[in-house]
């Protein structure tokens, strides 16, 4: 017996029961791509934001303490004690401007979920090509027209 002969001897209940099935794997199937997908762009947003507050962090907590001790070790040097601040203020700069750089390239890798809004986008499209079975007319049928007539 094939697989359609199979189908037109199940009832209306079944099918019903098996569409409702499918369609719910479905829906759960397409959550988890768009689990996998986004999964994979909150890993890049929190190295690039994990950067970002590294290079805050330098700026703001390394920066005063670590110049004193660079400038005062470069003044050793024989270099003027103003030009020796300007130096280790300049390098640790540049430095969180190196890692603000890393932060935004990793965030411009950063991709909209493309296989979830198509999969999304594929089902609604055979969703809405999918008609609903006509329905019988009360005069058309016999049997139903019996039924819907009340006896009292």
């Amino acid at each position: 017996m094939s697989a359609a002969d199979h189908g037109a001897d199940r009832s209306l209940g079944q099918l019903v029961a098996s569409a409702t099935a499918e369609m719910s794997a479905l829906v759960h199937d397409e959550i988890a791509l768009a689990k996998a997908e986004l999964r994979q762009d909150a890993k890049r947003a929190g190295i690039g934001s994990a950067a970002f507050v590294v290079a805050g962090a330098l700026a703001l907590f390394a920066l005063p303490v670590l110049s004193f001790a660079a400038a005062y070790g470069i003044h050793n040097l024989g270099i003027g004690l103003a030009w020796s601040f300007l130096i280790v203020g300049g390098a640790f700069l540049v430095l969180a401007g190196l890692l603000a750089l890393i932060a935004i390239a990793k965030i411009k890798k950063i991709k909209k979920p493309e296989k979830s809004i198509n999969s999304a986008r594929e089902t609604a499209a055979v969703l809405q090509k999918a008609k609903p079975h006509p329905r019988l007319e009360t005069m058309d049928h016999p049997v139903l027209e019996s039924v819907t007539r009340s006896s009292v």
